[in-house]
């Protein structure tokens, strides 16, 4: 019995709804038909029932790199249009809050000028691929991977071969030794390694494909014994997500991710239909070339090039104003070379500054604001949306990991380097379960009445040696959750970080 998301996708491709959203914009939102507001979210507008006659709409960032123009026009769209509110995603991402479907054209329009787009950063598709944050400048890389993530990007966005996937389809491509994109939570991860061909030593990628959050929890890619050059990796991605897009299963939503083909099919069937549909003999895996540490970026460093440094700031909880968006467009025009780029720990960075404007740099107002020197424990903090703009959270995230955060620090002002993602639910968008500290969004009743509630989870990392985290603790109501987390946090085995 085929779901109702295949039933929707049958009638008709998720993309042809587009020609349609000038209509919809003269008509209003409630004119717009149930299988239309499933359609708009391939061109990355949602709406959501938290706020009625308002969507969400999500930028797409190919390894998190924008220009200063592309971010001055994104601030300038959320000043106009959408309360000058945003949020930085765990996908390196932007999404604007507030917007309302008859100012979307102009948005979309204003977004093509830019060079930026909203296509196809939902639904079942594949979404933003992510990339080291300092890609092409950090000294800690193998090869810079950020030409291929736009090169891949540019064989599926808009491409119709690409958007009627069984469901989401999540990638990184990373050249970066220090495991900074969460490659085993991902249907495909491209990361650094060696392998000797014809007598040379090569710099290329081991594969790993059917990682994932959320759908039963979070399950570590799998190995393909798999090399692939540069050269041939936006290729062997495509036909990849081809594999997954023929062969993935449909029937139900929550058993639709690429990790439960794998399962099904093992890695070697997999690996040979790869080989049938390349043409050619693969290379077996290569020698992993990732350090055992991981990074967030956060601080500052020297680039490759002498006498440049990158910045990288914490934004608390992702979530950022329109006029500190243009302020830090400002900064990076005044002191950098125009650029700033988003991490997964939903932060931003700003390259390409001198050793003689760095002093000056530093003592800008907004770096009281975004930290380069943060305290641990909002250096090492995570959360998704939350309940206050997401239809699927239980729980309000941001605020209340600000508020947790703000108790801890005042118990623990030493606390040790630690990472804390909140997730508002299952689906684990805050990749919790990756994390030394991991809360999923959940409710619980007391005396009667029901509230917010996490359950906690422990031990998880991404890496050469990844763990899946843990529960210890369930349905902890978030009013007593400070008072939890500091024995958490305080005891928490410092072993485990390294």
């Amino acid at each position: 019995m085929m779901n109702k998301i295949e039933e929707l996708k049958a009638e008709r491709d998720g993309l042809d709804v587009g020609k349609e959203i000038e209509t919809f914009a003269q008509q209003g939102w409630e004119a717009i038909p149930e299988g239309d507001i499933e359609r708009l979210k391939w061109h990355g507008i949602f709406f959501r029932k938290h706020t009625p006659g308002f969507f969400m709409m999500r930028i797409r960032i190919p390894n998190g790199i924008a220009s200063a123009d592309q971010a001055r026009t994104l601030a300038q769209i959320s000043h106009q249009f959408g309360r000058g509110l945003m949020d930085i995603t765990t996908r390196q991402q932007l999404q604007l809050r507030w917007i309302r479907i008859d100012h979307v054209p102009e948005i979309l329009g204003r977004l093509q000028e830019a060079g930026l787009t909203s296509l196809q950063t939902g639904m079942d598709t594949i979404r933003n691929v992510v990339g080291c944050p300092v890609a092409g400048i950090g000294r800690d890389e193998l090869l810079d991977a950020s030409p291929i993530v736009y090169q891949f990007t540019s064989m599926f966005v808009g491409n119709r071969v690409f958007t009627n996937l069984p469901r989401k389809f999540n990638v990184t491509i990373t050249g970066c030794t220090l495991n900074c994109t969460h490659a085993e939570s991902q249907d495909l991860g491209l990361t650094p390694a060696i392998r000797e061909i014809d007598g040379r030593l090569v710099a290329g990628f081991n594969v790993r494909v059917g990682g994932k959050m959320g759908s039963g929890g979070y399950r570590i890619a799998s190995p393909l014994d798999l090399f692939v050059q540069p050269e041939e990796a936006p290729e062997i991605c495509a036909l990849i997500a081809m594999i997954y897009r023929d062969h993935g299963p449909r029937e139900a939503r929550t058993l639709a991710r690429m990790a439960f083909l794998l399962d099904a099919w093992g890695v070697e069937r997999f690996r040979q239909e790869l080989e049938q549909r390349a043409g050619r003999s693969l290379q077996r895996a290569g020698s992993d070339a990732r350090k055992a540490q991981t990074a967030d970026h956060i601080g500052i460093y020297r680039q490759k090039e002498d006498g440049l440094n990158y910045v990288g700031l914490v934004v608390p909880v992702g979530r950022i104003s329109a006029d500190q968006l243009l302020e830090i467009t400002r900064l990076s025009e005044r002191y950098g070379r125009g650029e700033l780029r988003f991490t997964i720990g939903q932060n931003v960075i700003i390259p390409h500054i001198s050793d003689k404007r760095l002093g000056d740099f530093l003592t800008e107002p907004l770096l009281q604001t975004f930290r380069y020197d943060p305290d641990e424990l909002t250096k090492g903090l995570v959360t998704c949306t939350g309940i206050d703009h997401c239809n699927l959270a239980l729980i309000d995230t941001k605020a209340r990991a600000l508020e947790v955060v703000q108790a801890l620090r005042a118990k623990l002002p030493s606390a040790q380097p630690i990472t804390v993602h909140w997730s508002g639910c299952p689906a684990g968008c805050g990749n919790h379960q990756a994390a030394n500290i991991g809360l999923q969004g959940t409710k619980t009743r007391i005396d009667g009445k029901v509230v917010e509630a996490v359950h906690i989870f422990v031990g998880g990392r991404s890496g050469p040696k990844p763990q899946v985290g843990q529960m210890i603790m369930a349905d902890v109501p978030c009013s007593q959750l400070a008072h939890v987390m500091e024995g958490l946090v305080q005891f928490y085995p410092r072993k485990r970080l390294a």
